[in-house]
């Protein structure tokens, strides 16, 4: 916005001038006197001048003093036209011939006149900054002493000035101040740098204020300019804003990677041009580091490195190599109590150094200044900051070595944090990879693999869990499972949980029934737990059955699971979602689906899902598609269960700061083929034993099994009589060969059948004694009309 220009100076508006001859008659009178006395020339010229002024004894005046810079005048009472005073501060001036000239000026003028001039004489005789007058030609007019000492007043006026870059909106001074004067618009403290000529000195910061001005017709004809040295201004501004930086951004990581290199992006090129971080490696461990750098010569590893001017130089050590070992000096003393050293000598650096081999991939090119400290926390040495100006850059001072300390100091504590924050994790992760299953699994169901990533990042490792679980009769759980929140408790509750699945899947609960206990352990935990809100955990119980290729899945507040069949095609299998383990007050559903052979089943946790979209602005549902698309492409057909997973997370493994836990669970599906299978009901009678045992015999011949044949009668014999004498109704016979061979008898009762110890005089109770020490397993189920006793004998070295 354009700034209106100003009227004319005030004062010179009311300047009067009058003409007397030597006989002391008004001979001019001009158009400013008649406005300011009200007489017309023809009533004045030719009277005596004298008759202007009034007696003093008529109307006195009070007296003021003369303005400043204007000596020989004085202020008269003249005589107005309707008789009343008009103070007037009036000169006489002797003209080359006769008479004089009185020049005068109202006297209410002359404290402002007054009041001008002695600013403008004070602001040109001060010495404390640069202050000029420029012309419209933008040459210096007028000048404090301070810009001749400055070296700005040049033979041909011409202003080094005009020269200074980077000013308001990235202009020269020259182009300020030209747009000063054609917008009338003044700039208040742009700040610039003058470039320092003389090496080794350092560039000076100006702050410039600049305003137009006018000449007595309004019109501009040049500029005021004030030129402050700010420079250690600036200076401390920088390092207020470094030391925030430091302690607000660097030291509030708890990765020593990212805090290394958060560390020199600040260094450089705030101090100097080159900067590298080295940290010895028992702070990258996460162990304890030494006390001294007497200890970790040798020991130190280049960790972050940036050049203001380009990539790091190859022939510098680079990121990730060890520094050689240094010669110990005094000087290390010192840095291990928090003292920084400087080096503004080149060859004294080298001998610090020690002259070795190794100094010339130390030292950069063109070096000429250095400085450098020990990152020091809790009397332990974590590493080493070294900062480096080259091209003839000015040489380190006391304030920059304070400012150095001031923020290794501070980012010395956060990195020590991380460090520990490392620890801490890696034995969470290594706790947690404990308590999980092996990665990879093979049952007569299916074969699974599983896949567990921790979170990075300040979220700590979580209470994810995945296990694959066998069953009776040949069949597998897959279980997926995920505790609210993170660290070592949810670490301890993800084991309590895994334990507690594996219990209760051992007595061959339905999906449902299991997760109802499941919760109900949950509420207990609850009630034990110093903050009961927390406690709380999702779970997906899904329980395959090769022989009639059906899968039953349960789940509480669990994600669904995705299936991949053997001809690409992809799905989710919607699961009816009951409600988080610990909420309870609602019962679980069980939904059952039929998955072919070699179909590929996925569950995982809702870390994968997020991961996908984290940083995009995906919903949770494009996400969840985003990765079914991308497991239906990863499971082709003959690619292993581990190069499915690996291409499934691949996306998110690389991500940095992954704020959850990721968990996958993958199983193809296997089936048991009819040749394998045999199966026969019976009546309830008595000769269902010896039909049962001929039936059995001949099937286990056909396979080959004849060595088993002797076992087998008796198991079935006991199994069939129990049932005969505790149930009523049909009786079931199957046996299921395949890397074991499975008896099952199922009938209508619901009574349990306990293994016990008979006594020498006891006819009974020795039947399923001898079952158990005829077979490697055996067990009871129970489903909705009864229940079935499975047993399980071994083949190995049986099949001729």
């Amino acid at each position: 916005m354009a700034v209106p220009r100003p009227e004319p100076p005030a004062p010179m508006t009311g300047v009067v001038a009058v003409v007397i001859d030597e006989n002391g008659l008004v001979t001019h009178w001009t158009r400013s006197a008649a406005q300011l006395l009200g007489h017309e020339p023809d009533a004045v010229l030719g009277t005596p001048a004298r008759a202007l002024v009034m007696p003093r004894s008529a109307q006195p005046v009070p007296r003021t003093g003369e303005p400043s810079g204007v000596p020989g005048g004085r202020v008269l009472p003249l005589r107005h036209r309707d008789g009343h005073p008009v103070p007037v501060w009036v000169r006489l001036l002797p003209l080359a011939g006769a008479g004089v000239l009185a020049l005068g000026l109202p006297a209410e003028a002359l404290t402002t006149w007054s009041d001008e001039t002695a600013v403008g004489r004070a602001l040109l005789a001060q010495d404390l900054w640069q202050f000029t007058v420029h012309g419209s030609d933008l040459r210096i007019r007028q000048a404090s002493p301070a810009v001749g000492r400055a070296g700005r007043l040049t033979a041909d006026g011409h202003d080094p000035l005009c020269a200074m870059p980077g000013l308001e909106g990235g202009r020269t001074g020259q182009e300020l101040l030209r747009h000063v004067m054609d917008s009338g618009e003044p700039v208040v403290d742009a700040s610039g740098v003058l470039h320092s000529e003389t090496p080794g000195s350092q560039d000076l910061v100006y702050s410039l204020t600049a305003a137009p001005l006018y000449d007595l017709r309004g019109r501009p004809n040049g500029a005021l300019t004030s030129l402050v040295d700010v420079t250690e201004r600036y200076r401390s501004a920088r390092r207020l804003d470094l030391v925030y930086r430091a302690t607000r951004s660097i030291s509030g990581s708890l990765e020593v990677e990212r805090t290394a290199q958060d560390l020199v992006d600040l260094l450089v090129p705030s101090m100097g041009d080159l900067a590298a971080v080295e940290i010895t490696e028992a702070t990258l461990r996460g162990g304890e580091p030494p006390r001294s750098v007497a200890g970790v010569h040798g020991d130190f590893r280049r960790l972050a490195v940036k050049h203001a001017h380009g990539p790091w130089p190859e022939e510098l050590i680079q990121a990730g190599e060890m520094l050689p070992d240094i010669p110990n000096g005094p000087g290390f003393r010192d840095l291990e109590r928090g003292k920084v050293l400087v080096v503004n000598e080149p060859d004294a650096y080298a001998a610090i150094l020690g002259n070795g081999p190794a100094v010339p991939r130390m030292v950069p090119a063109e070096l000429c200044a250095s400085i450098g400290a020990a990152l020091v926390a809790r009397g332990l040495v974590l590493g080493y900051v070294q900062v480096y100006r080259v091209r003839q850059g000015a040489p380190f001072d006391r304030q920059d070595a304070k400012l150095l300390q001031e923020i290794v100091s501070r980012v010395a504590l956060g990195m020590d944090n991380a460090r520990r924050y490392t620890r801490e994790h890696r034995m969470s992760v290594m706790l947690q990879n404990s308590l999980l299953p092996p990665v990879s699994r093979s049952t007569a169901a299916a074969e699974t693999a599983g896949i567990y990533l921790s979170a990075e990042g300040e979220a700590g490792v979580g209470g994810d869990w995945f296990d694959a679980v066998p069953l009776s009769s040949l069949r597998t759980a897959l279980v997926v499972g995920d505790v609210i929140g993170h660290g070592l408790s949810a670490t301890a509750t993800m084991a309590r949980l895994r334990t507690a699945v594996q219990t209760l899947a051992d007595l061959d609960l339905s999906p449902d029934e299991l997760l109802t206990r499941l919760d109900d352990l949950v509420h207990r935990m609850a009630e034990e737990a110093e903050n009961p809100d927390t406690m709380g955990a999702s779970c997906l119980y899904a329980v395959y059955d090769p022989v009639d290729r059906r899968c039953q899945v349960a789940s509480a507040g669990h994600l669904m699971p995705a299936v991949v069949h053997p001809d690409g095609t992809a799905r989710f299998i919607h699961v009816a979602p009951g409600p988080g383990l610990g909420v309870g007050g609602m019962p679980f559903e069980v939904t059952e689906v039929e998955i072919p052979p070699g179909s590929v089943l996925a569950l995982y946790t809702k870390g994968l899902i997020e991961a996908e979209r984290r940083g995009t602005s995906d919903s949770f549902e494009d996400a969840e598609a985003a990765v079914l698309r991308r497991l239906a492409e990863a499971a082709g057909p003959g690619r292993s269960l581990d190069t499915i997973g690996e291409e499934l997370i691949a996306p998110v493994r690389s991500a940095p700061h992954r704020p959850d836990d990721i968990t996958v669970l993958l199983a193809r599906t296997r089936a048991i083929p009819a040749a394998s299978l045999a199966a026969w009901q019976f009546p309830a009678r008595p000769t269902a034993v010896s039909l049962a045992r001929e039936l059995v015999t001949g099937q286990l011949t056909e396979w080959g099994l004849d060595a088993l044949v002797f076992s087998t009668e008796l198991v079935i014999s006991e199994l069939v009589t129990n049932a005969l004498r505790y149930a009523r109704g049909p009786i079931g016979v199957r046996l299921v060969r395949d890397q074991v061979l499975v008896c099952e008898v199922t009938d209508s009762s619901n009574s349990q059948p306990r293994l016990r110890q008979a006594r020498d005089t006891d006819e009974g109770g020795r039947g399923l004694f001898l079952v158990a020490q005829l077979t490697t397993r055996w067990g009871s189920r129970y489903g909705p009309t009864g229940k079935t006793v499975w047993t399980e004998q071994a083949l190995e070295g049986v099949e001729g």
